[in-house]
């Protein structure tokens, strides 16, 4: 009786990934934002979402889990089935930056999830409210200099509160940090007055800055970005200075890899549309994509490199 069931187990054990992933998907996907509805990442996520949906013919919907920088929705991914039908659109801030700022994070980004592919990388501005007398960096940190404990800036995610306070450590200003759940409640905050400085997402910014509600001073990336041509970065006064979101998508740890390779086909192929280019372009995205392997490699290196950061931004660990 042994040697059957041995028999049977060898026989169909092998072939179950891949009889899975010839049948996925077999109901709609749930799509993981750990940011909330308005964000750079909840509007690229959206805009992948539809084309997924069209390229797998099953409806991905999209699932805003915000809260805790991104840790309620990566800790939802990583109890999930492994099955490819709930899948995690996040940033270096669950996968690069939490684990060297929570001393208690409930997951493991590199144990935990399966990477995918990537998306982009996400611009990001230092923006102020209009009544600040400043127009530049260099007389942002002037005045910080001159009114020590006076400036508040909002964070609602990691990349937010990096580039915040590196400029702090760089520049030896004492801006005061706001946790926010979410980046369009600090905006509005920023609008309002009640916070002076904030290092936003594009997506999120630019409406505000178009309509003259907030002032843009710069970019955080190493060079100039090609959205905003016409607005420096931060590295032209502060040598060095350097904070570049990227965006991935991730599965379950134990997703089979038929299914992991399915959907790195058809989101490489979605990237490649056009239209989807376009549109996420227009919310401050650069499309450049990593397959699966060199992705995995480059969450691994954006881990040691985020740790760097927030070690030089003097960021203690909660």
């Amino acid at each position: 009786m042994k040697q059957v069931i041995f028999v049977f187990a060898l026989l169909f054990s092998t072939p179950i990934p891949q009889a899975l992933a010839q049948t996925y998907p077999s109901k709609p996907i749930k799509l993981v934002i750990p940011f909330a509805a308005g964000s750079a990442t909840d509007s690229a996520g959206r805009v992948l979402a539809q084309a997924l949906s069209q390229r797998l013919g099953k409806s991905v919907i999209v699932d805003n889990r915000a809260g805790a920088n991104g840790q309620i929705a990566a800790m939802l991914v990583a109890q999930s089935p492994p099955d490819g039908h709930t899948l995690f659109m996040t940033t270096n801030s669950t996968h690069s930056a939490n684990p060297h700022i929570y001393k208690n994070l409930p997951y493991d980004p590199l144990r935990d999830f399966e990477p995918i592919a990537r998306i982009g990388t996400l611009a990001f501005m230092l923006v102020v409210n209009p009544d600040l007398p400043v127009l530049n960096t260099k007389e942002l940190i002037a005045y910080a200099i001159a009114h020590p404990g006076v400036l508040s800036f909002g964070t609602a995610s990691t990349t937010s509160l990096v580039g915040a306070e590196t400029i702090n450590a760089m520049a030896h200003t004492k801006m005061v940090a706001v946790g926010y759940k979410a980046s369009p409640q600090a905006i509005l905050d920023l609008v309002a007055g009640r916070l002076q400085v904030m290092v936003a997402d594009f997506a999120t910014a630019m409406p505000q800055v178009r309509t003259g509600k907030l002032k843009v001073l710069a970019v955080t990336t190493a060079k100039r970005s090609a959205l905003v041509p016409g607005v420096p970065a931060i590295a032209e006064t502060l040598k060095g200075f350097d904070i570049t979101s990227w965006n991935g998508l991730f599965a379950p740890a134990g997703t089979p890899q038929p299914i992991v390779a399915r959907l790195a086909r058809e989101t490489l192929a979605s990237l490649a549309q056009p239209d989807v280019r376009d549109r996420l372009a227009a919310i401050g995205f650069e499309v450049d994509p990593l397959d699966t392997a060199t992705f995995g490699r480059y969450v691994r290196e954006q881990f040691d490199t985020w740790g760097k950061l927030i070690r030089a931004a003097k960021i203690q660990p909660e």
